[in-house]
């Protein structure tokens, strides 16, 4: 995307159009799955003196405007990516902390229907599979 798509994004949201935004959605698209903490790094390697706090509100406003996708990998450590609103779900492993996307579970969303929908209408389904990428266990194989 380009700072304009960016602008238009940010426009057809309803949100003001600031240097912070951009240069947090610029992030988020080079580097999917970045915690909050790469993110800032990046923004401020963009526009200098940005604090860590407007860093997270940013994020916080852009994944309540559906810009940005949370992604929890365990505990409150979240990663962010761009919100292609295609309902694709993640691969994490427990070892390194290597995330990846994987297609919709089955079919088209919500992928999966729960047994019991207490009246809701589901629209998404958030999945996050856990376990060991091969990296990970190629490297224990080999210790001893």
């Amino acid at each position: 995307m380009t700072t304009t798509d960016h602008t238009s994004a940010l426009r057809s949201v309803g949100l003001r159009v600031t240097a912070p935004r951009l240069a947090t959605l610029a992030a988020v698209e080079a580097h999917p799955h970045s915690d909050a903490e790469a993110i800032a790094q990046a923004v401020r390697e963009n526009l200098g003196t940005v604090s860590r706090q407007a860093v997270y509100d940013v994020l916080n406003a852009l994944s309540d405007a559906e810009l940005l996708r949370r992604v929890s990998v365990g505990g409150r450590s979240m990663r962010y990516e761009m919100h292609r609103h295609d309902n694709h779900h993640h691969l994490v492993c427990r070892s390194c902390g290597r995330l990846e996307d994987v297609p919709c579970a089955v079919g088209a969303a919500p992928c999966l229907i729960p047994h019991e929908d207490h009246g809701f209408s589901i629209e998404m389904a958030d999945v996050v599979y856990r376990g060991t990428c091969s990296d990970c266990r190629e490297r224990e194989a080999a210790t001893p």
